[in-house]
């Protein structure tokens, strides 16, 4: 009986911190609806496939916390983005811009599709050359047609 309180006990308390996680400060809408905008142009660091506004990675709630006291100080989505690429690089982004250092990022899976499909094409081609279709002479048929008698 004392396991099944201790039980519901800890449930309870995880539940309440659960909640507690997932509740989100009554803010300003304006505030909140620039965070939401802004955080959906950002990649959480962790889950890399989500935005930071779909992400429940601690991180991602940490930066969610900083970029809302930064614009509370005032600043402007633009400072806000420029802050985090100068500390986390140009990963942060959802859709990086394009520049040097991002070519193979944006242009790579192209090369490897034209380029695959060059190395396919000549495969083929050689195999096709390789294949000659000669028809059966009457010894190689009558040959045939005793094994499959046999058989």
């Amino acid at each position: 009986m004392k396991q099944l309180i201790a039980l519901i006990c800890i449930s309870i308390c995880f539940v309440v911190v659960v909640i507690a996680k997932d509740a989100q400060p009554n803010e300003d809408p304006q505030i909140e609806q620039r965070m939401k905008n802004l955080t959906e142009q950002l990649r959480c660091l962790v889950c890399q496939n989500e935005t930071l506004a779909d992400s429940r990675a601690d991180l991602a709630e940490d930066l969610r916390k900083q970029i809302r006291e930064q614009m509370k100080a005032g600043k402007s989505d633009k400072e806000i983005i420029t802050y985090l690429t100068d500390r986390y690089g140009d990963f942060v982004l959802y859709k990086p811009p394009v520049k040097a250092t991002t070519y193979l990022l944006w242009f790579g899976p192209f090369v490897f599709l034209i380029g695959g499909t060059i190395v396919l094409l000549r495969f083929v081609k050689r195999r096709r050359e390789m294949i000659h279709e000669e028809p059966l002479t009457a010894a190689e048929r009558k040959q045939a047609e005793e094994i499959l008698r046999s058989a």
